[in-house]
């Protein structure tokens, strides 16, 4: 099975830092937001290798996931082991690359993946979101297993105010992850999916459950995705393809806390996490307080 992982957009928002480094490769603390989503890709059982959907005007991003012979050495001749380590790690990860030249949406960007992706079902993990425990994508993969094999997203609550800024889910319970007897929003409820639906406004909204960015999909998606016509921007959108196939096979959503996840989608959010993350790690936490100063207790 594999995972695929959208990266061909050029980051405009974080210009002009993204002028001649991706947006994917800004570390948090001392690692690159993409790699650690190819880690969480990773963590399912039967997930074998990643395929980033990359753009030709982003060549550092297959530079960072190949081989560093000469930089192992130098580290080690330096006595630096630790560091060697490192990069060879991040040069070992099973990961390929395809390509997507035009902003042709979601869907599109999926839909290059179909090759390495084959008959099997696949995960999809947007690029700017990942989660440090590394376990939603397990949990998506548990719900899939107990429904035969069905397609899977995760979704969390938003504000009632919130919906109209993301894609909402309409559908009826019918468990849970771990046999609680769990509210529909709470994490750990399981729902089949009776529809989606883009930024509704707030009246109209089935639910005030949102899509986060973690899909497991049954290989037909990719078919359909084949014909998908345009859809909201011009664009071939993955939520319309997923419509389609309600109409074909089950599909249900896993509730997740939205907490559970790091948004670095903006400079603000990049921002948080990489705070989030430094006051977690022990390694950082006291270092982080003290280059904070005053600041910290305001």
């Amino acid at each position: 099975m594999k995972a695929i992982i959208p990266a061909a957009g050029l980051g405009t928002r974080f210009l002009p830092a993204t002028k001649s480094n991706p947006k994917e490769l800004l570390p948090v603390l001392d690692k690159p937001v993409i790699q650690y989503v190819v880690e969480e890709a990773l963590e399912p059982e039967g997930v074998d290798g990643v395929v980033i959907v990359n753009s030709h005007l982003k060549p550092q991003l297959e530079e960072y996931f190949g081989p560093k012979p000469e930089l192992e050495s130098y580290l080690r001749e330096r006595g630096k082991d630790r560091y060697a380590e490192v990069v060879r790690e991040s040069g070992e990860l099973p990961v390929s690359f395809v390509y997507q030249d035009d902003p042709l949406g979601l869907g599109h960007a999926v839909l290059c993946a179909k090759d390495e992706v084959g008959d099997e079902p696949f995960f999809v993990l947007l690029g700017d979101y990942f989660v440090p425990d590394r376990e939603m994508c397990v949990r998506m993969a548990e719900v899939s297993r107990a429904h035969g094999g069905a397609s899977v997203i995760a979704v969390a609550p938003v504000s009632h105010d919130e919906v109209s800024r993301y894609g909402i889910v309409a559908g009826e319970q019918v468990g849970t992850l771990d046999g609680d007897d769990l509210d529909l929003e709470e994490p750990g409820s399981v729902l089949r999916l009776s529809g989606m639906v883009e930024k509704p406004a707030p009246e109209d909204a089935p639910t005030n459950l949102c899509i986060v960015g973690r899909y497991l999909l049954s290989p037909r998606v990719m078919e359909l995705l084949q014909t998908q016509r345009p859809g909201a921007g011009g664009e071939i959108q993955l939520t319309d393809a997923l419509e389609r196939l309600l109409k074909e096979e089950e599909m249900y959503a896993l509730v997740v806390d939205p907490a559970e996840g790091c948004d670095t989608g903006t400079p603000a959010a990049w921002v948080g996490t990489s705070a989030r993350m430094a006051l977690l790690d022990p390694a950082t936490r006291e270092a982080f307080l003290e280059a904070l100063g005053d600041q910290a207790l305001s």
